[in-house]
């Protein structure tokens, strides 16, 4: 798959949870209003802060395509990433505002809401664990860590809907046979939805911040890489290999030993089929190669 047609289709993603998103904000917002759900107004400012999330991703994505340039020889990659942590700071602070919510509404007047919450919350569930399904398996098939973590604020939009989902439904219950504390359900719903956005956006933004400070692959990821690289009869040994994430791509860093008797020329040809050889690996997006002289068996790192 060319880098053009991987971008088309993770811009589509993006932009079609966009969509998505502002419509089931919007819905959800208005009968939460009407049915008097604090629960599902929450989930409605979830899925709104999941249009931000989504357009920066969209805005990443465009930056990440663009190609490398004399200020970013490695290119743009990062920008994937960097779009990755800033919808965990959004989801943050969402999490942040839902549940300063929840907790005033247990120092107010409060009645059952209407029937009609639970609708918008099952619609909900339905639509958000499709786009996550969806986004999910696109985003590993196109190793995009925007795309996955943007996947992840779907579904942690379909738990916070299941426990207002919950919440309401007890809220209801309690309206309907006279028990009063049973209707704080709602707002307590609120409250635990807060918490699980919060946990999301720590976990997925330390995950994105590891990605961004020059990541390098781990060793049993690199046996793929290292197995190339060792084809060539001409090299003796494999001093160094670091693989280092750029988001959606690596950049190779290889020092590699040859015949220490071996011209300058031919030591350079090696490193040109090498390099070649990595580099028609979907995942590279280059190689820098240094030749060393083999001297028995002894690994020169510098």
């Amino acid at each position: 798959m060319s880098n053009q047609d991987r971008f088309k289709r993770a811009e589509f993603a993006a932009m079609l949870g966009i969509i998505i998103n502002i419509l089931l904000a919007i819905v959800k917002w208005g009968i939460g209003i009407y049915a008097g759900s604090r629960a599902l107004v929450a989930d409605a400012v979830h899925s709104a802060s999941d249009v931000a999330g989504s357009f920066a991703v969209y805005l990443g994505l465009k930056a990440a395509k663009q190609p490398p340039d004399e200020d970013h020889p490695y290119g743009h990659g990062k920008a994937e990433s960097i779009a990755a942590i800033i919808v965990a700071v959004l989801l943050f602070f969402v999490g942040i505002e839902i549940g300063k919510s929840s907790v005033e509404s247990f120092f107010q007047p409060i009645d059952a809401p209407k029937t009609i919450a639970i609708v918008a919350v099952i619609l909900s569930i339905v639509v958000k664990e499709l786009l996550f399904r969806y986004k999910y398996k696109l985003g590993k098939e196109l190793n995009s860590d925007a795309l996955i973590v943007n996947a992840y604020e779907h579904r942690s939009d379909v738990y916070s809907s299941i426990a207002a989902l919950a919440g309401i439904s007890c809220a209801i219950i309690g309206g309907k046979l006279g028990i009063e504390w049973l209707e704080y359900a709602d707002p307590v719903a609120g409250l635990i939805v807060s918490l699980m956005v919060i946990k999301m956006a720590w976990t997925l933004g330390k995950e994105s911040i590891h990605n961004t400070l020059d990541h390098v692959l781990h060793e049993e990821d690199t046996i793929e890489l290292r197995r190339v690289v060792e084809e060539f009869t001409e090299v003796k040994q494999i001093d160094q290999l670091h693989a280092r994430e750029h988001g959606h791509y690596v950049i190779i860093d290889l020092k590699i030993s040859v015949d220490p008797y071996m011209t300058v020329e031919d030591g350079h040809r090696v490193g040109k089929r090498v390099k070649k050889k990595l580099l028609e690996m979907n995942n590279v997006q280059n190689v820098f190669v240094h030749i060393n002289p083999y001297n028995d068996g002894e690994k020169i790192i510098e």
